[in-house]
């Protein structure tokens, strides 16, 4: 006999918190340059794309979603990591890509403490990967009504 699996929402598996309260208390648990960086970097994210989702997944990641992931936001002691689920398929002019750079589909950016975002380049690129995902959607057939 097959079990049924009953997918649970990251948010329902959190005790009900919503996904952006979630962050929310990610930012403040890390108390540190880490949780700057990512709440300014979840600003700039809303900025470039007004009507983002937030979710919360794998065990405790922050991921923006349009149409599709545009990227996740990683903390490491080093490091705060916004990884770009389809980044190998995007333009970078300004070179903000500087890790998983040997993957086919994935890039990231490390931010170390102390750097500084090219605000305008990141927001350029969050919207190239919205763009992407849109331009992925399967639109759904129109179906005929009989008669």
């Amino acid at each position: 006999m097959k079990k049924a699996v009953a997918k649970k929402s990251a948010a329902k598996a959190t005790d009900g918190a919503s996904p952006s309260r979630m962050i929310d208390g990610r930012i403040k648990e890390l108390g540190d340059w880490r949780g700057e960086m990512l709440a300014r970097v979840r600003g700039l994210i809303k900025q470039a794309v007004p009507d983002v989702v937030e979710e919360w997944k794998w065990r405790g990641v922050p991921v923006w979603e349009h149409d599709g992931i545009i990227c996740t936001g990683e903390t490491y002691k080093e490091v705060v990591k916004l990884t770009f689920a389809k980044g190998a398929a995007l333009d970078d002019p300004a070179g903000l890509f500087n890790s998983s750079l040997d993957g086919n589909v994935r890039r990231a950016i490390d931010i170390r403490e102390g750097e500084k975002i090219n605000e305008k380049a990141l927001k350029a690129l969050i919207r190239a990967a919205v763009e992407l995902n849109a331009s992925k959607v399967k639109k759904k057939p129109v179906r005929k009504r009989s008669a």
